[in-house]
């Protein structure tokens, strides 16, 4: 069960032409955003997410070769080598804009973060291929092991602190949950904890947090401060209108009036250029991307693949809500990227990877 040699017309090329598609369209709305700015040296970002989409690419293909079912087997060294360097960020990592959330080899800058979210599918893939439920549903005491995994890594990460790829870590994981078998009463008793939790979770957060969330019930409460960028994205995506102002014709991030143009609020930039149409064709591709990937959890060839193959579709599926819910004001400002399109290394390499095992469960099929 390691590398198979598969024939390329098991190949679906459906995903990876979206996906494709998505991470063109991504370069091209970067180009318009930076083309004359550096990301903290001489090359563009637009460059550099080229260079980082090769070697998702490269990736890609390994975990399209190495059969999905192996992945599974090494969940545990995958979750270690996660914990390992999300506390060598908290140690020793590189610290931006008051987060320290990077790990630094030499030329290379990555994000723990990213990579544990596919450690943590992993993790509830391997429960439900080694622990089959003869009733088809799972209760909390039997899940406390892989509960508690996936909660080290969401505790770690919102240390750093990134409060929004902790909550993305939760949200991929308890949907994927749900869709392998969580008892209704289990779902009922972990709303109540994390109601009675609240509290503590408001004070564990930093000041900073705190008035994100504020601003999010009230807009008007800073809006010079914690408000700008939010008010900003409105003024982009309104401005857009039906059809959009044009390539490289948006005001709002050609005069940089628009905060983090190029990461968390990317799409605001694509809205303002392309429209309300533009904007539905992107948000077409994403839902196309998502469909696809729930076929694939239909057929998969095993339990395992089937629960793995619908949280890839969570991984993607929350960001682009919880993103384009951002930009829109709809949700409160967290700091999640917008996949294929924000720019990011760790995201875009990783997304990448996570499309492959999506393939590589597709492929799998067949020889069982």
């Amino acid at each position: 069960m390691g590398f198979r040699p598969l024939a390329l017309p098991r190949m679906d090329w459906w995903i990876v032409g979206l996906t494709l598609v998505l991470s063109g369209l991504g370069i091209l709305n970067l180009y318009s955003a930076t083309a004359t700015v550096g990301s903290g040296g001489s090359y563009p970002v637009y460059l550099k997410q080229a260079v980082f989409l090769f070697i998702g690419l490269c990736l890609a293909g390994l975990s399209i070769a190495l059969d999905y079912r192996r992945w599974i087997d090494y969940a545990y060294l995958l979750f270690g080598l996660c914990m390992a360097l999300l506390l060598f960020v908290l140690l020793f990592g590189k610290a931006v804009s008051g987060a320290q959330r990077w790990v630094s080899f030499g030329p290379v800058t990555f994000q723990p973060s990213e990579a544990s979210k596919l450690a943590a599918l992993l993790i509830i893939a391997r429960y439900v291929q080694r622990n089959p439920s003869m009733t088809g549903m799972y209760g909390l005491r039997e899940l406390f092991k892989p509960l508690a995994m996936v909660s080290a890594l969401a505790v770690l990460i919102a240390l750093e602190p990134d409060l929004g790829s902790a909550v993305m870590v939760l949200l991929i994981c308890f949907s994927t949950l749900l869709f392998a078998g969580l008892r209704l009463r289990s779902i009922l008793k972990l709303v109540l904890v994390a109601l009675v939790a609240l509290p503590l979770l408001w004070q564990a957060l930093e000041p900073y947090q705190k008035e994100r969330l504020l601003t999010y019930i009230d807009p008007q409460r800073d809006p010079l401060g914690t408000g700008y960028h939010v008010t900003q994205s409105k003024i982009a995506i309104g401005s857009g209108g039906f059809t959009g102002k044009g390539f490289r014709k948006g005001t709002q991030s050609q005069l940089h009036f628009l905060p983090e143009h190029h990461t968390d609020f990317a799409f605001s930039v694509w809205a303002e250029e392309w429209g309300f149409l533009g904007s539905m064709v992107l948000l077409g591709l994403f839902f196309l991307l998502l469909a696809y990937g729930l076929h694939v959890a239909s057929r998969a060839g095993d339990s395992e693949g089937r629960v793995l193959a619908f949280g890839v579709v969570s991984y993607f599926f929350w960001p682009v809500v919880v993103n384009v819910g951002m930009t829109l004001g709809l949700m409160p400002v967290v700091g999640v990227a917008l996949p294929f399109i924000s720019y990011g290394g760790s995201s875009l390499v990783t997304s990448l990877i996570a499309v492959g095992v999506l393939i590589n469960i597709h492929m799998r099929r067949f020889l069982f």
